[in-house]
């Protein structure tokens, strides 16, 4: 009733709010004296500063520094006059500025900031003389010059390394990394950019981890119904981590935080873009580009490609079975290749109604085909004791497909307030992604007439809606105020079919045992509550979320539901931060967070694309509840050396498990282990974790990243004396080192030691299923790789071409040891080893403030202004 509801009325509600905003946005333009200003042309708003930001040592240009230009205004709540914010933007990669559409009447006050260096405050004003003894006729077109800023001795939060070859940004709550220059991820998807993050592990399936638990993927700020094989790694400007998320931000994500995927998109005056393309060692190409044209009150973006691969891969799995009679072992040996093809445009409008407020129009889409063949050798032994009695060999050849279509957009108003860092931002979302999926598995025996053939038919919608507000209000200057609300709810419906193949009617007739066609609502509704006070060395911020959820699933053709309720559930976080020195911080965290079941772990259908593993979801999973705490620890040696050292605890309720049982299957008419869900009784996980920044001699940059971490599950209520407790670290480290004739070398590399199932590992696209989940009857194997790029910049570094190679050394296998009560089994799989890839990429733009207007114009008009969107 209630999904019902929503499909009828989201678009009217959508509608209504962009008429309240375009109203509201209509009742605040500023209503000036425009009759006064005609008759006196110097009060008009035709002037314009300009200049350039430096390095004080070096006097290269300083990219994205912060610019203010303020100046004294008659305050009608406080009925005085006090300081505001007339003008700002960045700074461009070669530190130019020019804030435009000034009046050229009164003195204004310049300010220049960015991380690492002193700000620097000046005086400036059109008129230099005293008009009021005739002098001082207004320059409306002033160059300020050159402005050098000094390197800062106090740098107390963060501090953030920009190269010529990545970015990071270091600090106590939040990890971003830079991908837009990544040379191994050039010409990849997402799985490429996220293997170099720190803190992030991905599998060779996709599966992404963070410090062994799967965190919720955000692209933009929002959720997604992308995997990260269906974003292109050159669509990505960075990543952010967020370890331990307050209360501001969604509460899903159970044992890890956030990782939010920040796409690519430009604001600067005038137009901007970059065109890419590469092959790869098959021949796959891929194409892509993005757009950007700014002026006056609007900003449009668009962005697209397209993307091509081809997998192969091969793996083995040698499994001793405990169960029946006689007892068996098996080993499989498997060839794999895979074919995909996908093709994505993103769009949007920036329309800055005035300097205060913003509306900003999104659309994107994303489509592709994947085929997926296997041709895997089984060799069954029988025992008879400890001795093998007889040996049978069996080839099943399989074919996959999947077809893929996404969906979004996304309206968003932001409004700014006189008052400095005040602001209200409200946005709605829609996305819907649709997919149909097919699988064929013939089985032939060597020696023997016998074969099987089994087919697998399925299709499914997903659609999410997200409304959500945000308002920020610095109380005073130590005393910030954060409130919000936001509503999701998420549609999705899957209708799937097995087929059994009769040799005598030479037709495949559907199994009638299976319910297949199933559909759930999730409905998760929050507000949220933040208060941050800071003192001289130290400060706090409080926050409480409340979320209510409701959650009711449908298996349609066996008419049976089943729904779990969560009225009210309250998740606080409470952060201490303390500065011990000027470069030492200290900061203390806890946050309750819930991790609720994905679609893939309750959908009771199952899934025959293992032939020695049948998985299915458990429609019975309820959420888990974990408290987190954290404390960290950040020293800034100087703007070449940065350590940050975390210690974490994480205690879960409820742990979505994943574990195997004996059952018998009618399709197949015998025994078979099945791979579920299940909640264990609790969980706990603690480590510690060392990022490192270092720079040597302005060439040589390394990232360095060490976590090491032991975890306990308590699955006794699954299965007597089921418990597993496993320590493990990892190792991750990236490379870079510029050399003469604009060359510079990426090398990236990483180590992880055995491990225990990852806690609710969704995020992949492993099968139909996805992902392995945590398990307390396994481990992973330890897995190593090293990935190494070359990328030459040409033609005054507007352009670039570069060579990458994927697991150097052939080492990156993927693999697992499981063991129960039913059978003892190590398998390991690899995917395209020793992988190369060419590309090319340019990128092209010009600083015009008059883009669209003729050029012989007497005065610009498309300034910068105070959009707030920096």
């Amino acid at each position: 009733m209630a999904i019902s509801l929503i499909r009828r009325y989201f678009p009217l509600c959508l509608i209504g709010l962009f008429l309240g905003m375009v109203s509201g946005l209509n009742a605040q333009q500023p209503r000036g004296n425009f009759a006064g200003m005609a008759q006196n042309p110097a009060m008009a708003n035709i002037g314009r500063f300009y200049g350039k930001v430096i390095d004080e040592n070096t006097g290269k240009g300083v990219p994205y520094a912060s610019v203010q230009l303020t100046a004294m205004r008659f305050d009608s709540t406080s009925k005085s006059m006090q300081e505001k914010i007339v003008a700002g933007q960045l700074t461009e990669e070669n530190g130019d500025f020019s804030l435009a559409n000034l009046s050229v009447m009164g003195n204004y006050t310049l300010k220049i900031s960015f991380m690492g260096y002193a700000t620097v405050e000046k005086k400036v004003a059109f008129i230099t003389g005293n008009p009021a003894e005739g002098g001082g006729m207004p320059n409306v077109d002033k160059d300020l010059g050159d402005i050098p800023l000094a390197a800062s001795t106090q740098l107390l939060k963060e501090v953030t390394v920009t190269s010529e070859s990545s970015a990071v940004s270091l600090a106590l709550d939040k990890k971003i990394y830079k991908v837009d220059k990544d040379g191994v991820a050039a010409g990849g998807t997402a799985e490429d950019a996220l293997k170099n993050v720190p803190s992030l592990v991905v599998d060779i399936d996709g599966n992404l981890t963070m410090r062994n638990a799967a965190p919720q993927l955000f692209v933009d700020g929002r959720p997604t119904t992308l995997t990260l094989d269906q974003i292109p790694a050159d669509a990505i400007d960075n990543i952010e981590v967020i370890t331990n998320p307050s209360a501001k931000y969604d509460a899903s994500g159970g044992n890890a935080g956030i990782v939010n995927i920040v796409l690519k998109k430009e604001r600067r005056i005038g137009y901007n873009g970059n065109l890419r393309a590469g092959i790869d060692m098959r021949g796959r190409p891929n194409f892509g580009g993005n757009l950007n044209a700014r002026e006056g009150k609007f900003n449009a973006f668009i962005s697209g490609g397209t993307f091509f691969r081809r997998s192969l891969g091969n793996g083995e799995t040698d499994r001793n079975n405990l169960f029946g009679s006689p007892l068996t072992n098996v080993y499989q040996s498997s060839e794999s290749e895979s074919n995909r093809k996908m093709v994505y445009l993103r769009t949007g409008l920036d329309w800055f109604v005035n300097n205060r407020n913003t509306l900003t129009f999104t659309g994107n889409m994303h489509r592709g085909d994947m085929d997926n063949y296997d041709n895997l050798v089984i060799k069954t032994d029988t025992l008879a004791g400890s001795t093998v009695a007889s040996s049978s060999t069996a080839f099943r050849d399989s074919d996959n497909s999947r077809q893929w279509r996404n969906y979004g957009g996304q309206i968003l108003y932001k409004h700014i307030y006189p008052k400095n860092g005040k602001e209200w931002t409200a946005d709605v979302n829609y996305n819907r992604g649709k997919w149909d999926n097919s699988g064929l598995f013939n089985t032939v025996y060597q020696a023997s007439p016998l074969e099987t053939r089994q087919l697998q038919e399925g299709t499914g919608i997903n659609n999410q809606y997200t409304a959500q507000t945000d308002y920020v209000n610095p109380i005073t200057a130590n005393i910030k105020l954060e409130a919000g609300a936001r509503a999701a709810i998420r549609d999705f419906y899957s209708d799937n079919a097995s087929y059994q193949y009769d040799f005598g009617e030479a037709e495949f007739v559907r199994a009638p045992t299976f319910a297949d066609e199933y559909e759930f609502t999730d409905q998760v509704y929050a507000a949220y509550g933040t208060l941050s006070h800071s003192f001289k060395t130290w400060g706090y911020q409080l926050g409480l979320r409340a979320e209510s959820s409701f959650y009711t699933g449908t298996l349609l053709d066996v008419d049976s539901s089943f729904s779990n309720e969560y009225p009210l559930s309250l998740f606080p976080s409470v952060f201490v931060t303390y500065k011990l020195n000027e470069e030492d911080n200290l900061q203390a965290s806890y946050s309750r967070r819930v991790n609720r079941p994905s679609f893939f772990q309750i959908i009771p259908f199952p899934d025959f694309s293992d032939s020695l593993l049948l998985s299915r979801g458990n429609p019975g999973l309820v959420p888990e509840f974990t408290n987190s705490f954290e404390l960290s620890y950040q020293n800034i040696f100087n703007r070449a050396h940065n350590i940050l050292v975390s210690v974490y605890y994480k205690q879960a309720k409820n742990l979505i498990t994943g574990y195997q049982f004996s059952e018998y299957n009618a399709l197949l008419d015998r025994d078979v282990i099945v791979s579920s869900y299940a909640n264990s009784n609790s969980s706990k996980a603690y480590g510690l974790e060392f990022t490192l920044k270092n720079e040597f001699w302005k060439r040589i940059e390394l990232i360095s990243n060490l976590n090491f971490y032991n975890s306990e599950v308590n699955a006794k209520n699954v299965e007597s004396d089921l418990s597993r407790q496993q320590f493990t670290w990892f190792a991750k480290e990236n490379l870079n080192i510029k050399l003469p004739a604009a060359l510079t070398i990426q090398v990236s590399g990483s180590y992880q030691s055995r491990t225990a199932f990852a806690l609710n590992s969704r995020s992949g696209h492993g099968g139909w299923m996805g992902g392995p989940a945590s398990s307390a009857q396994g481990y992973t194997i330890p897995a190593w790789f090293v990935d190494l790029s070359v990328r030459k910049d040409l033609w005054d570094r507007t352009a670039s071409i570069t060579l990458s190679m994927q697991d150097v050394f052939r080492s990156r296998r993927s693999g697992s040891f499981s063991e129960s009560e039913f059978f003892v089994q190590d398998s390991w799989r690899r995917r395209d080893a020793q992988f190369v890839r060419l590309n090319f990429s340019w990128r092209f733009g010009k600083f015009d403030v008059s883009l669209f207007k003729r050029k012989n114009s007497k005065f610009d008009a498309g300034g910068e202004g105070m959009d707030g969107g920096f």
